[in-house]
């Protein structure tokens, strides 16, 4: 219960847990911001990371000259090309094992048969559209390397979809992150982004559970 309430608070007040990791570790939060994105896009254990949050906080910050935004669009673009395309193949040799289990110690089903549902829905564009939902985010190419899709054309989306996300919220959070309505009200804006990448889901949960009781 503690480390979901420092999740929360990381998540919350990013632009101040980030200024303070750039004044003390510098060019290293390049690697740092890396790994944290490469692990939300590769590891199925770790969808909780705060991708869109973080791309957002971290191009506030290249606003005012603390990162470089150039640096930050091409590295973080390679660490969510990566993290997809290592989760492809993780998902291509042990995803089925996965889907057969009911319970498993590191994977939640319930994600990976409603990433599955979207993916019967939207098809191969799932890998783009899913850049933006969190949790599916994470699933989707796992989804994809149980053997839905040929990897080249996973690839294509993915290079794709990987490079609309980072400069997506990267440029959202250069060009809008420092106005003062914004700045003064980093916590509200946090929120809505992470309502707003919900929402999608939320909507089809709920279609999709009326879907069933008009069914029953």
């Amino acid at each position: 219960m503690e480390l979901i309430k420092d999740l929360i608070d990381i998540l919350l007040h990013f632009d101040k847990y980030l200024d303070l990791i750039i004044r003390n570790y510098g060019t290293w939060t390049y690697l740092l911001l890396f790994l944290i994105i490469f692990c939300e896009t590769g590891l199925v254990i770790t969808p909780f990371l705060p991708g869109d949050s973080l791309l957002f906080a971290a191009g506030t910050f290249a606003a005012i000259g603390s990162l470089d935004a150039g640096l930050l669009v091409i590295s973080l673009s390679i660490a969510a090309i990566a993290g997809d395309n290592v989760n492809y193949w993780v998902g291509h040799f042990i995803g089925p094992k996965a889907f057969n289990k009911e319970k498993s110690r590191f994977l939640n089903k319930e994600y990976l048969d409603r990433t599955y549902e979207f993916y019967e829905k939207f098809g191969g564009k799932t890998i783009i559209i899913a850049r933006f939902l969190p949790i599916i985010r994470t699933f989707a190419p796992f989804v994809a390397g149980i053997g839905r899709m040929t990897y080249w054309r996973f690839t294509i989306y993915n290079i794709t979809g990987g490079i609309i996300w980072i400069l997506t919220f990267v440029l959202g959070g250069y060009l809008f992150g420092n106005i003062p309505l914004i700045k003064n009200n980093f916590k509200l804006v946090i929120i809505a982004i992470i309502i707003i990448s919900l929402l999608p889901g939320i909507i089809e949960f709920l279609r999709q559970r009326n879907k069933n009781k008009r069914i029953s």
